[in-house]
């Protein structure tokens, strides 16, 4: 009985800072930092138990033997790393009611914090991403979901492994698993196949379609069946991580396709979809390999978070088909976040920081845990994203789409496109109270192969809204989705001071941060001490990928970049300053594995990879989104031991620390990535024309757009005598598809000035006149 309390006590301990805690930025120790020796070092899974936190790491490929640890603290927040870790690509985790046991990756720890291994060199073999509870043996069984796909049994009282399928469905790079409903539901994120593996003919679905990528599946025990052929991640229900309470309770499962984010519904042993905004497509590339463990996961009394693309929601426990209301997004971040968890008061966020696969940068792979509060996530990215329910689809004449979440937005915008050969009407239907009670809200004409817009008032609330049109027809309808940013634009005054430039790299023959500066070099240890040294000569090697290339080019009234298939793309101003600085200015790094951020003219972006194919995929400046204007002295930027690192003189306000070397000639500011958005929020000014000789017909080239705010356009237009007729053009979809969106008269001799509706948003924008002319196009973003 004694045991027990003390366990209960244990469990119960809030987690106080005590005079032995060690130095902690931002909500990263930098001494609990993970590393390894592979390509990547993420943080797959990470649980509190038996009075301690426990976590593991992966590297890319290995089922066993890599040097990836079981790591666990307690309160003093001191390391500890199980001499029973065997290594491997692990990230699943459940907890076992009937033995009482944590599982997490291959390990099985009990009450009082014993570890055991499961045999992965001979037995469990492959990479598990997800376990799960036993069909009809649920007190003595689990399953193992492997990332190829293998299905296994593993006794929980004796470790004994059975394996039960090799690969029974197609799609690949596996990732969740969960019992409900007397069926097992499967879900994987790709369709590149690995290392030969063959599916076994028990449920083929070979894709019929390019978007046929990855796979949601179940099994009942003696057959499999296909749900859905799209890429799904994580799959839970109300019990979370210890397993479906009962029989009757819902399950939950997260995916998504080139429309929008998928939120699927098993209730009462029937599938339903809802759709969600995306808010980044940095996580899309059809292999899986960029969207790591997107979680839905209780962090506290029973409240719910979801991560998906890069946005926090609310998520309500009660989610179902009769009740399917409360989703609320909360925050969008820059961490690759592969689990979360609360612990304590605290919420902790574990992450996959700096991986040397596919970047040259950095010396070795490292990720970290951040802590914080719930609350804290509020701080960082605005809400904004965007998405749809069909996307160049054939649609029948009054079949509804399926709903989309509408509540907790204050801009909205909805892009629709006929592309049928008669006019169409669009009728926007809401349900208010998310109680599956449909009423009309909106009808909006669309001509035949025409393009429409309409910004929701303010005043328009509902939980979700679709739409049905009155004719079958190709269609088109896709939200952008924003709310206010709550960091204030920048007022500083760049002074970028040469003497204060410095190069950054993890190294790799330490875990130490390598800093390069014109007078000397140092180190920075984990208490954020400099130490003058000499270069080391792994250093040495190094030095010619730390070089700043230059990026783009910089005109009058715009920075303009070109993508790897020549395409340029052009981007907005904020300081003369940037024009032409006295130092060279990082452009392009990767922070945060496999997504770039990019510093641009004193804006910050994300971008992702280009062709999820090859070592060092180039930036897809077509999908790539402004996060701040920093308007500040930011050199060089990497990410180390989990926290951001920024050379030049750059400092976030009101976050991070400012740590300077003893002789005074260095310094550097050290946070957390998603510190970011404090700078203030995004704004520009610039345009693709300043006095351009123009032709009729023919379009400018594209001008950023998204999750800018207030937009107003500034046009000219001289062709000699009479008005010339500007038609803006908008492409919604990031993908090079162009769309009318109003006509505007310039006088001769005059300006004509355009402020677009409230909540109006695209991703590009670009200008067409209907005669030649010398024309200038410019828009300032506030």
């Amino acid at each position: 009985m004694m045991k027990k309390l003390l366990l209960v006590l244990a469990l119960a301990l809030p987690l106080a800072v005590c005079a032995e805690e060690p130095l902690e930025v931002s909500g990263i120790y930098p001494s609990l930092a993970s590393f390894n020796n592979n390509g990547e070092c993420g943080i797959g899974a990470v649980v509190p138990w038996a009075g301690r936190l426990w976590w593991i790491t992966y590297p890319p490929h290995l089922t066993h033997g890599s040097s990836d640890k079981l790591n666990s603290i307690a309160a003093d927040m001191q390391l500890e790393q199980a001499p029973e870790s065997v290594g491997g690509t692990h990230a699943c985790r459940m907890i076992h009611k009937e033995s009482n046991q944590l599982i997490i990756g291959p390990y099985f720890i009990d009450a009082e914090g014993h570890v055991r291994a499961v045999d992965v060199k001979t037995k469990l073999i492959g990479r598990m991403t997800a376990v799960a509870r036993h069909l009809t043996d649920p007190a003595n069984l689990v399953y193992f979901y492997d990332m190829e796909g293998a299905l296994y049994e593993v006794n929980v009282h004796t470790l004994d492994v059975k394996k039960l399928f090799t690969k029974p469905v197609p799609g690949w790079h596996g990732k969740g698993a969960y019992t409900a409903q007397h069926r097992l539901v499967i879900a994987n994120n790709g369709e590149e196949p690995v290392g030969g593996i063959k599916i076994e003919n028990l449920a083929p679905l070979p894709p019929k379609t390019e978007e046929d990528r990855g796979v949601l599946a179940e099994w009942n025990g003696t057959e499999w069946h296909i749900v859905e052929r799209r890429e799904f991640t994580d799959v839970t229900g109300p019990g979370g991580i210890n397993g479906s309470p009962d029989d009757q309770a819902p399950l939950w499962t997260i995916g998504w396709d080139k429309r929008s984010v998928i939120l699927k519904l098993l209730d009462g042993g029937e599938w339903s979809s809802f759709r969600l905004t995306k808010a980044s497509l940095a996580f899309d590339p059809w292999h899986g390999w960029y969207t790591e463990w997107p979680r839905i996961r209780e962090v506290n009394d029973g409240k719910f978070l979801m991560d998906m693309h890069a946005q926090f929601f609310d998520f309500p426990r009660t989610f179902s088909r009769a009740n399917p209301a409360g989703i609320r997004p909360i925050a969008t971040h820059l961490r690759y976040v592969p689990d979360f968890c609360a612990w304590g008061d605290r919420l902790v966020i574990g992450s996959d920081d700096t991986s040397i696969m596919r970047n040259p940068q950095a010396g070795q792979s490292q990720s970290n845990l951040w802590f914080g509060k719930l609350e804290d996530l509020k701080t960082w990215g605005p809400s904004a994203g965007w998405g749809g329910v069909w996307v160049d689809d054939l649609v029948k004449a009054g079949v509804p789409s399926d709903p989309f979440q509408f509540a907790g937005w204050q801009n909205r915008v909805l892009h629709l496109v006929n592309d049928g050969e008669a006019p169409a009407a669009f009728t926007i239907e809401a349900d208010a109270s998310g109680h599956n009670e449909w009423q009309p809200l909106e009808t909006i004409n669309v001509p035949a192969h025409g393009y429409a817009h309409h910004e929701f008032p303010a005043s328009v609330q509902a939980e979700w809204v679709r739409l049905k049109t009155d004719t079958d027809t190709k269609a088109t309808a896709y939200f952008h989705y924003a709310n206010p940013n709550p960091h204030p634009a920048s007022t500083a005054t760049p002074e970028i001071d040469p003497a204060k430039s410095a190069l950054l790299r993890p190294a790799k023959g330490n875990r130490n941060l390598q800093v390069i500066t014109p007078d000397g070099y140092y180190e920075v240890n984990e208490a954020l001490a400099f130490e003058a040294k000499e270069q080391p000569p792994e250093l040495k090697k190094a030095l010619p990928d730390l070089k700043i290339p230059p990026v783009g080019q910089v005109d009058a009234t715009s920075v303009i970049v070109t993508d790897h298939l020549g395409r340029r793309w052009h981007l907005p101003k904020t300081d003369a300053a940037y024009d032409s600085p006295a130092t060279p200015l990082r452009a392009i790094r990767e922070v945060e594995s496999e997504r770039f951020l990019a510093n641009l003219h004193g804006i910050l972006y994300e971008i992702p990879r280009a062709t999820g194919k090859g070592d060092l995929d180039p930036p897809d400046f077509q999908k790539m989104k402004p996060l701040a204007t920093h308007r500040a002295a930011l050199v060089d930027f990497c990410t180390w031991r989990g926290l951001l690192v920024m050379s030049g003189g750059a400092a976030v306000p009101g976050a991070g620390r400012v740590v300077a070397s003893p002789d005074g000639k260095s310094s550097l500011w050290f946070g957390k990535t998603d510190d970011l958005w404090r700078f203030g929020k995004a704004v520009g000014w610039g345009g693709p024309w300043k006095n351009a000789t123009v032709r009729a017909g023919a379009p400018s080239e594209p001008f950023l757009m998204t999750n800018f705010d207030r937009k107003t356009l500034s046009l000219e237009a001289d062709a000699g005598e009479g008005a010339v007729t500007v038609t803006v053009q908008v492409d919604f979809l990031a993908n090079g598809t162009w769309h009318d969106f109003t006509k505007i008269t310039v006088p001769p001799k005059a300006a004509a000035q355009y402020e677009f509706p409230v909540g109006f948003n695209a991703h590009w924008v670009r200008f067409v006149t209907d005669r030649d002319a010398v024309a200038t196009a410019l828009l300032r973003y506030e």
